[in-house]
């Protein structure tokens, strides 16, 4: 828990640092730091979900003869 906590520090004091280089406020510095995180949290589950679905796909796939060897038993 204490790694998920620092590296949410971290990821806000990168999103403050980078907003502020770009824009000087202090405000907007603050707003994109609190914002972007919670949107890359959404995006991250939205990804796991689909890649879950992917990797469940995969081994099905894999299961079922292909065409080129059906093509050498005759």
């Amino acid at each position: 828990m204490l790694k998920t906590l620092t590296f949410t520090l971290m990821h806000f004091c990168i999103a403050f640092g980078v907003t502020y280089g770009l824009t000087g406020s202090v405000s907007a510095s603050g707003l994109v730091a609190a914002i972007e995180p919670l949107c890359n949290s959404v995006g991250f589950h939205v990804h796991e979900k689909l890649w879950r679905r992917i990797e469940t796909r995969a081994p099905a796939e894999a299961e079922r003869p292909s065409h080129a060897w059906l093509h050498h038993q005759a």
